[in-house]
């Protein structure tokens, strides 16, 4: 298929009413004509990301939701309206990364013509998209666009976990929802690094998944007993650091507690102030969106904080975020290899059986879109 860059193409956008009403749908757009130092990248993978679902669905209630006429409809609580002020009204593309093949390119960017590449540019979910070249990653000659599709937000985050904890002064780590796509990389990272590593999950399908990779540390928080086993867990590993994925509810305060319990199994002197160890849970996700509570049982040196992706690369600067990037480039096959539950299209992203599957953010559930497909 040759590159027309006065046709049109399609990309789909989420738009929020001044009525609180959430409607996606699929735009035709110019086809963009790149500059000396621009690349099109004809988009044939994206996938659905929990940070995706925020900009798509907004805080719309699902279960509201209509798709007719090639629009998908839905409510949006009273409550919600005020955080979604600032984009009422606005038509916005979506999806934050992707992989496809360079179909044109600039005078500057001539060498990136017909290379298969990967993306963080955000307005992914379109057949599509310029960046500059500077911004794409080239990918291995025998990787396919779903093999680099997921090469920037699960992997770097992953890698970003331990470059935090390294940075930080921690030892070991925990991880809440570990059987996730993003939860296998980060295992096989620890695995691969020498890093102890305790994984959360919810049931003994999950568990079993990480204990096929070579985990360790498995601790279901549906069974009875497992404050106990969490406990046991940190105290042979020492971890003293969570990344939490889920956000709402107890868990973040029971992996404090665990931690603080831990610690106190060598301790020889009480302190009524509790362990001098710093214990820091990072919320970095939000599958869990009830309010996050917790029961102070774990001393006063503690934290609790928010953990972004961005931000954090921006701290350590381009010349070791390049070098993690470098990483996932080698490793793309192995240790960040991705997993689709399912293919679907630009427009069966607006069929409500689909948002059912990939709005439920199930754990190790992931949804690629092949914007090319028909």
């Amino acid at each position: 298929m040759s590159y027309d860059p006065a046709g049109t193409s399609l990309q789909l956008r989420s738009l929020v009413t001044e009525g609180g009403e959430l409607q996606v749908s699929l735009a035709s757009v110019a086809n963009p004509v790149p500059g000396a130092d621009e690349v099109v990248v004809r988009v044939e993978a994206s996938p659905i990301n929990p940070s995706d679902l925020g900009l798509l669905l907004a805080a719309a209630d699902m279960s509201t939701a209509t798709s007719s006429g090639g629009v998908l409809k839905a409510s949006i609580p009273a409550p919600f309206m005020k955080a979604m002020a600032p984009r009422v009204g606005q038509s916005l593309p979506v999806g934050n990364e992707g992989a496809g093949t360079v179909v044109a390119a600039g005078a500057n960017a001539q060498a990136l013509l017909g290379r298969k590449v990967a993306i963080l540019g955000g307005a992914m979910y379109a057949q599509y998209r310029m960046v500059g070249a500077a911004d794409c990653l080239v990918l291995p000659d025998d990787a396919t666009a779903a093999d680099g599709a997921s090469c920037f937000v699960n992997p770097l985050t992953a890698l970003g976990m331990v470059e935090t904890m390294k940075r930080e002064g921690h030892t070991a780590l925990v991880h809440t929802a570990a059987a996730s796509n993003l939860g296998q990389m980060l295992q096989k990272i620890c695995l691969k690094d020498g890093v102890k590593l305790v994984n959360i999950v919810r049931s003994a399908e999950q568990e079993a998944i990480l204990r096929g990779i070579g985990a360790a540390w498995v601790c279901n928080s549906s069974e009875p007993d497992f404050a106990a086993k969490l406990t046991d867990a940190l105290a042979e590993t020492g971890a003293t650091l969570a990344f939490d994925a889920t956000g709402g509810g107890r868990l973040a305060g029971q992996i404090l507690t665990a931690m603080e319990a831990a610690i106190n199994r060598t301790s020889t002197t009480y302190n009524r102030y509790g362990s001098t160890v710093h214990k820091q849970v990072y919320i970095y996700g939000g599958l869990d969106v009830r309010p996050t509570e917790f029961n102070r049982g774990f001393g006063m040196a503690w934290g609790i904080g928010g953990w972004l992706l961005t931000p954090v690369l921006a701290k350590i600067g381009p010349a070791a975020a390049a070098g993690l990037r470098a990483r996932v480039v080698a490793e793309l096959k192995t240790t960040f290899a991705s997993h689709y539950t399912a293919e679907i299209s630009l427009a069966e992203v607006l069929d409500l059986a689909a948002v059912a599957q990939y709005n439920a953010r199930a754990t190790g559930k992931k949804y690629l879109i092949v914007p090319q497909k028909a």
